[in-house]
């Protein structure tokens, strides 16, 4: 008699074992038409799965983010079901769920856009029928030779990589079955809105000497309305692509020869400045000394810290001389070196180092992306020299300080989650649970709530992550801050103690913006290129009507100069329309326009973006109005 256990703690006691979707049909028709799944003690399973003695059980519904994923993975099945009933001859590789959706490998003629439409109004087609999805366990080789039967070798290949004697589970919808640990949605009627995005080459396995196939990605959501704003956001992306506004907006470009290192133009220049000197003053009023280390070290220091073991194949290396060197993919080795100058007391701790460090990865050709996945970045990097008694309120008042920095720049949704040790580590366990402990408390102690992600911390510690979310949804993974009893100890960092003993200080180490280039390419994003005042290349253009204005118009722009404001005079003799179009096109914040009537009352006419007509006032009414927007850091746009 199987007593289940609900999330609520309640107990419900059966006369005989039964399945999770007799269980959810035994609390309410409501709950068994809304299961796609369950949670068996802790273990997502079928609907069919059948429950043999006492369990804790949760009934996985679309509200959860598991039944959001496998309603994505049973959408790929879907993808595969409709692909092998259009093209017989194709073969069917793998489809992982992926962010916000899904992609299938295929071994078939190269697929085309029409292609997708006819695929997806083929899933809908089918999934109409509603066929129930069932899973039957087969011997691994009966499974090996039925795939090899029906020319499905590639799905035989991976069956045969199961060791011999085992069973292996697959998934059967009307007559399409395929290789699944599951689980999947009990029947593909509860497959509604989805689209299939793109088509993309792959090769077998990932690697190059291998056959190439087609890949299909899609994205399934678990509602229409879920499926519309994605869509919707997608194209808001589009529109926002930074590649395309730093071309547009002259702001910075990217070409072969350079691959993953970006051109930066005047203006885009400017906001990189505005942005620098923004942080250098964060470093300057929180403690922190500037510090500047050398791009290329001796390969026995990267041995030394740990990174030559752990993080080799993303560095870039030479040699002279018969030594090897490797060009600095990170810069704390480079800020233990400055610490180990002197003799340092417990009395100079917290000893804060910051640099805007220029650091080389070597990145994969296929991961670079824009000025958002490089191979050469500037961080706003920092290092913090401490006790182990000063980690707490190091990191709660680090903690303040980034979520007041991206309030500056107008974002103030901030996910924060504690990455844990990875597998690949130095140091001894009992040095990562302190080191853990103590980011958690300094969470705590600002009051701050967070997710853990087990085996995403660094090599050589765990660390918070903060996440800020931009205006169309999106999250980006920016600031961080690591706690790290290892480096300095293996770097030969110390300082003399109250005790007059010599210690190993704690090393944590953290940025705020993390990337500079991949920081501005958010930024432009976020705002669709419109920066704010504040950040914008060109905060002001003054125009004239006619050439009578034109000394008035340079008069007015000098004024503006002289208060500090980045400007432009246009005095071509182009219409103004145009002129006004122009400027409203490349996003200029503000717009000024002097005229016969203007010049002789001693005014300006003011536009702001977005066609905004802010009628006349004079050139010092300007610049009030200007310093308060410019103050204000444009948190509000």
């Amino acid at each position: 008699m199987p007593v289940i256990t609900l999330p609520d703690g309640s107990q419900r006691e059966y006369p005989q074992p039964l399945t999770v979707a007799e269980v959810a049909a035994s609390i309410g028709a409501g709950l068994a038409k809304a299961a796609l799944a369950g949670k068996v003690d802790g273990k997502l399973v079928d609907t069919s799965y059948r429950i043999e003695g006492d369990a804790a059980l949760a009934i996985v519904t679309e509200k959860d983010a598991e039944g959001v994923e496998i309603i994505r993975h049973s959408t790929a099945h879907l993808l595969a079901h409709a692909l092998k009933e259009m093209l017989p001859e194709a073969q069917v590789t793998i489809g992982p769920v992926i962010d916000n959706g899904f992609y299938y490998d295929f071994a078939c003629r190269p697929l085309t856009m029409d292609d997708l439409a006819a695929l997806e109004k083929r899933m809908a087609e089918l999934a109409k029928k509603d066929f129930p999805v069932t899973r039957e366990v087969w011997p691994r080789d009966k499974a090996i030779e039925f795939f090899k039967s029906i020319g499905e070798h590639y799905k035989a290949e991976l069956i045969g990589a199961i060791p011999a004697g085992e069973d292996v589970s697959l998934y059967r919808e009307g007559d399409f079955i395929d290789l699944c640990r599951g689980p999947h949605v009990p029947s593909i009627g509860k497959l509604k809105h989805f689209k299939l995005m793109k088509v993309a080459g792959s090769y077998w396995r990932g690697d190059s000497k291998n056959a190439q196939l087609q890949r299909v990605y899609g994205t399934a959501w678990a509602k229409k309305e879920e499926l519309e704003a994605y869509l919707h956001m997608l194209e808001e992306a589009e529109k926002r692509d930074h590649r395309k506004l730093g071309r547009a907006l002259d702001l910075f470009h990217l070409q072969d020869e350079a691959p993953g290192l970006v051109f930066w133009h005047p203006h885009g220049w400017t906001v990189w400045q505005e942005i620098e000197q923004y942080m250098r003053a964060v470093y300057r009023n929180n403690g922190y000394q500037e510090v500047r280390c050398p791009q290329i070290l001796d390969r026995s220091l990267w041995e030394k810290s740990g990174h030559w073991e752990h993080y080799k194949d993303n560095m870039f290396t030479t040699e002279s001389e018969k030594r090897d060197y490797a060009v600095k993919p990170m810069n704390c080795p480079g800020h233990v070196q400055i610490f180990n100058t002197d003799v340092r007391s417990y009395r100079d701790l917290p000893l804060r180092y910051g640099e805007f460090g220029s650091c080389h990865r070597n990145e994969p050709s296929g991961a670079l992306h824009g000025v958002m996945r490089v191979r050469g970045f500037t961080q706003d990097d920092g290092h913090i020299f401490c006790t182990e008694d000063q980690i707490q309120p190091e990191v709660t008042a680090f903690n303040d300080l980034v979520r007041k920095v991206y309030a500056d720049f107008g974002f103030t949704d901030v996910a924060v989650k504690l990455a844990l040790r990875p597998d690949s580590r130095v140091g001894e366990d009992a040095l990562w649970d302190k080191a853990e402990e103590a980011l958690r408390a300094g969470l705590r102690a600002s009051g701050l709530e967070w997710t853990e992600l087990p085996g995403e911390g660094a090599f050589y510690g765990p660390k918070i992550e903060f996440h800020i979310k931009d205006a169309i949804g999106r999250s980006w993974q920016c600031g961080t801050m690591q706690v790290d009893f290892s480096m300095p100890g293996r770097l030969g960092a110390e300082y003399v103690g109250e005790d007059n003993a010599r210690h190993t200080p704690v090393m944590l180490h953290r940025a705020i913006l993390g990337s500079l280039e991949r920081f501005i390419g958010i930024l432009i994003e976020n705002h669709a290129g419109a920066l704010p005042l504040w950040l914008a290349p060109v905060q002001v253009v003054v125009m004239n009507i006619s050439e009578a204005q034109t000394d008035y118009a340079e008069s007015v722009a000098k004024k503006l100069r002289d208060a500090g404001f980045r400007v432009e005079c246009d005095l071509r003799g182009e219409k103004i329309n145009y002129k006004i179009r122009e400027h409203s096109v490349l996003k200029r914040p503000y717009l000024v326009v002097v005229g016969d009537k203007e010049k002789a009352a001693g005014l300006v006419a003011l536009r702001a973006r977005g066609n905004q007509d802010l009628g006349q006032m004079s050139p010092d009414g300007l610049i009030e109005r200007l310093l308060l927007d410019r103050s204000s850091k444009g948190v509000a746009a």
